[in-house]
């Protein structure tokens, strides 16, 4: 874990909060890609992710960027009430689960409201490569739009399209914005789960294919637990047998027999929780894995997923 300090806070937009974290000890941060994230462990004792919106190439401080959720299970609130400036707090080193493809001709870079965050680094680091790419930057109005001023000032200003709702003059036209899906190019898309779902499907109907487009998830998509039925977990190590009832998540009822399995986000989204299954058959709620990871049915996330069998084997 590394020590940091909250150096300053600003308002980046309607219900965003700006953070910007240096080193408790004074120290340059570790250095990180574009679309790293970074865990927070906040002080109620919750863990979240937040991506690095920060340019890759200073070390001097890690900038976040943290949207007030209305439904917070408690991240988010305690980032906008307890996170002031001079606060500290411990993190993790950068991971990242959204790579450029540095390599490709062109890149397009999709973000819908506060997934802004991660496709600004990338932006950066484009930018910084002199590669050639386009930013289409999505939100409902301008005030809920973060980094407006930066982005009018940037290297990259000239690539950047905004688009808003309630704007219709600047609506986003995929059929302009993803034409030439040619094998070199990506497609690198964060937001919220409608805007996603919106942009991948819009990409696939227009000739792209799935290996050209990169996506991360801020949440995953709400689901009804009213028809959840209960099921077994088998640990392959010791044999033990724990079942998971009809309202409680794989991973609590594994942390209440006392068998350890690291969590962190508990929507599926972060992949922290990610287990091997070695025989049944999960039913996938996550949103981390691939549709091929998926279909594979040999790993699982028991911070939300559950089984379709009416036991999972895990390697634990």
């Amino acid at each position: 874990m590394i020590k940091v300090r909250v150096a300053s806070r600003a308002r980046a937009a309607e219900g965003i909060a700006q953070l910007d974290l240096v080193c408790a000890e004074g120290r340059d941060l570790p250095a990180f890609e574009a679309g790293a994230h970074i865990d927070l462990f906040l002080g109620n004792g919750l863990t979240r992710q937040y991506s690095l919106c920060s340019d890759p190439a200073e070390r001097s401080f890690y900038r976040i960027a943290v949207l007030r959720e209305l439904t917070s299970r408690g991240g988010s609130a305690y980032v906008h009430e307890a996170l002031t400036e001079g606060a500290t707090l411990e993190i993790s080193p950068p991971r990242n689960l959204f790579a450029l493809d540095e390599t490709a001709e062109e890149h397009l870079l999709f973000a819908g409201g506060v997934g802004v965050t991660p496709i600004l680094a990338m932006a950066k680091r484009l930018s910084a490569l002199g590669r050639a790419f386009t930013f289409h930057y999505c939100a409902r109005d301008r005030s809920r739009a973060a980094f407006l001023n930066e982005l009018s000032t940037a290297p990259f200003t000239s690539a950047v399209r905004l688009s808003f709702d309630a704007e219709p003059d600047t609506r986003l036209d995929l059929d302009v914005a993803l034409a030439r899906p040619k094998p070199g190019r990506r497609l690198y898309v964060c937001g919220p789960g409608g805007f996603m779902t919106h942009v991948i499907d819009g990409a696939l109907a227009r000739g792209w294919s799935g290996d050209q487009i990169r996506k991360e998830h801020f949440a995953a998509a709400p689901l009804s637990a009213g028809q959840d039925q209960p099921f077994e977990l088998v640990i392959a190590s010791s044999g033990q047998i724990v079942t998971v009832a009809a309202d409680q998540t794989a991973a609590q009822a594994l942390e209440a027999a006392g068998v350890f399995v690291p969590v962190s986000c508990e929507q599926g989204v972060c992949g922290t929780c990610l287990t091997r299954v070695i025989d049944g058959q999960p039913d996938h709620r996550d949103a981390f894995q691939t549709d091929e990871e998926r279909a594979a049915n040999d790993q699982f996330t028991p911070c939300c997923s559950r089984a379709r069998s009416p036991r999972l084997v895990l390697d634990l």
